[in-house]
This record gives C-alpha cells, structure tokens and sequence, in this order.
C-alpha cells in the first residue's frame, strides 16, 4: 500500500515530467509552424529552402508530439491532437504548393493558414499547456476561427 508521501513523490515526478516535456513541445510546434510558413514565403518567390530545414522540424514536433501522448492530460491532448492534425495540413499544403495550377491564389491561401488559424492552434496549446501546469490559472482567450474550426470538425 502506497504512503502518502510516496504518493505525492510520484505526482511531482509527474509534475517535474511535464515542466520538462511542455517547454519542448511548445518550441516543436512553433518551429514546425514557422518552418513551413517560412517554405510558403520562399515558394511565393519562386525560391527554396532547403527541404532539410521543414523535414526537420516535421519530425522535432512528431518527435516531441509522441513523448506528449503520455503525459498531456485528456482536455490538452485533445487539443494538441487537433494541433498534430493541422500541422500535418500546412505541411501537405506546402508539399503541393510547387505543381498547384494557380499559384499566386494558393500561396496567399497557404500564408492565411499559416499566420491564422495555424498560429492560433500553437497559441492554444502553449495556454492550455500553461494552463496544465497551473502557470496559467485563469487564461483568457478569445474564441478564434481555429477554434470554431476544430470545434467543427468534431462535429
């Protein structure tokens, strides 16, 4: 049978754990936003950036996603989730961005999704993930279209 005290040594394990893991999932997505976001840029330009850079940090936030899975408490992960699922978005639009019959009109697309309701999604998650840490108390946040958005899909 448990004692208290090694009761509450595991919950701050589990406490240290997520102060650990939530600085490295929040740096993950905004690097995975801004290297795509970045790639769109050059692509309106009609020049590159190394596909190294975005596949990179594709799989930083994959990475740091996974370790995330198990620690994130339901209400966050679900919104975590809907993050993974958007970015995976943004990265297949950026993909398709060089072969796409009019591209002035996708790259404008691909940059509103980019600074909109993408940047809104990773702004969600570093709250939420505040929030979790009991960092952010009380967080106050408007209600964007990314959240109308993610609210819609599951429906």
């Amino acid at each position: 049978m448990p004692t208290a005290n090694g009761e509450g040594g595991r919950a701050e394990e589990a406490l240290q754990a997520k102060r650990d893991l939530y600085p490295h999932l929040n740096t993950a997505a905004r690097a995975d936003q801004i290297a795509a976001g970045d790639a769109v840029e050059a692509a309106a330009r009609r020049a590159t950036i190394g596909p190294g850079l975005l596949a990179a940090a594709k799989e930083a936030w994959a990475d740091q996603y996974s370790q995330a899975q198990m620690a994130l408490a339901n209400y966050v992960l679900q919104i975590a989730s809907a993050l993974n699922r958007s970015l995976g978005v943004g990265y297949a639009a950026v993909k398709q961005l060089p072969g796409t019959p009019v591209p002035d009109e996708a790259y404008e697309r691909a940059k509103a999704w980019f600074g909109g309701p993408l940047s809104d999604g990773v702004y969600l998650v570093r709250v939420m993930l505040r929030h979790d840490l009991g960092v952010e108390v009380d967080p106050h946040f408007e209600r964007t279209d990314a959240d109308a958005h993610c609210a819609q899909q599951r429906t």
